[in-house]
């Protein structure tokens, strides 16, 4: 899910500014990435590097709804280079117990918490998503990352995501598509929708790639009798929080969620997350209300 994330001039908590290294950024740093982080990643639009960290290892249920770990259990790490040095920013899925220790490993790292909040409610076990940003030479941040990490059971081994399951099964995605106005793409049994802002959002001067949170997220999985689940997060203006939300609760779509994810944006950003199970044609016409009330860029045609 959103995927989202600040940078910022990251400071390291609790103790000055973190320090910056002075040399262009290997040609190589991709390898450097992967290597210290034990997961391959992933080039995406923007000249990002990210890299997925599924929680495969929880199993997390809402409503009697089992949640898949693409639909709202993917911590993520995207890279990017910026000037003279390597830009990272991800959000990490975290148990409540987790939170601490790799907050504090984060800090002793240089690298900085923008964000920590939740997404969903009721979910069992809880989970927490906390935002992180940092400035420096690759193997330094991503060592440093890997340390945090540690402190959490997330999986360090293995395929970069969800992958298989290139199909949604159980669920009329074509319904859901044709009602939101908009196409996705399908892998790990989810259905993902993104859609970027009209205008770019940037944090620090620089423009933030969709690849790094800068676009609404919409995830679909199959919930049961044919229906579906939604989730996922609008990245929205502050004239626009309300009327999003509105249109949301008039078509039975849940609110679970308001919040920042980066410090220096412009213009200011907001973040809405919602939960919602039904006929999946619906919750694509109750999604795509919502989108009207936004300055999203048009859908190919």
């Amino acid at each position: 899910m959103v995927l989202i994330l600040p940078a910022a001039a990251f400071a390291q908590q609790g103790g000055g500014p973190a320090p910056r290294q002075s040399a262009t950024p290997n040609a190589d740093w991709h390898q450097t990435v992967d290597d210290a982080l034990g997961k391959p990643g992933a080039a995406q639009p923007g000249d990002v590097w990210r890299v997925s960290l599924p929680r495969t290892d929880l199993k997390v249920t809402l409503d009697g709804v089992q949640i898949r770990p693409g639909f709202a259990l993917g911590s993520w790490l995207a890279f990017h280079e910026h000037g003279q040095e390597l830009m990272v920013m991800g959000d990490l899925v975290l148990l409540g117990t987790e939170v601490a220790p790799v907050m504090r490993r984060l800090a002793e790292g240089g690298l900085e918490v923008t964000a920590l909040h939740n997404h969903l409610l009721r979910a069992q076990p809880a989970t927490m998503y906390l935002h992180v940003g940092g400035h420096g030479e690759a193997g330094k941040l991503a060592a440093a990352l890997r340390l945090a990490l540690r402190e959490s059971a997330t999986p360090l081994q293995g395929a970069a995501g969800p992958g298989g399951d290139q199909t949604v099964e159980g669920v009329d995605t074509a319904a859901f598509a044709r009602a939101l106005g908009r196409e996705g793409r399908a892998t790990g049994g989810v259905y993902g929708v993104a859609v970027p802002r009209a205008e770019p959002v940037r944090d620090e001067g620089m423009e933030v790639p969709t690849a790094m949170g800068s676009a609404t997220a919409i995830n679909l999985q199959a919930a049961g009798n044919g229906r579906g689940a939604v989730t996922g997060d609008f990245v929205l203006t502050a004239n626009e929080v309300v009327p999003v939300q509105r249109a949301l609760v008039e078509h039975g779509i849940e609110v679970t969620a308001i919040h920042n994810h980066m410090l220096q944006d412009e213009p200011r950003i907001f973040f809405m997350h919602f939960w919602g199970v039904g006929e999946p044609a619906k919750l694509g016409e109750g999604l795509r209300a919502a989108l009207d009330r936004t300055n999203s860029k048009q859908a190919a045609r």
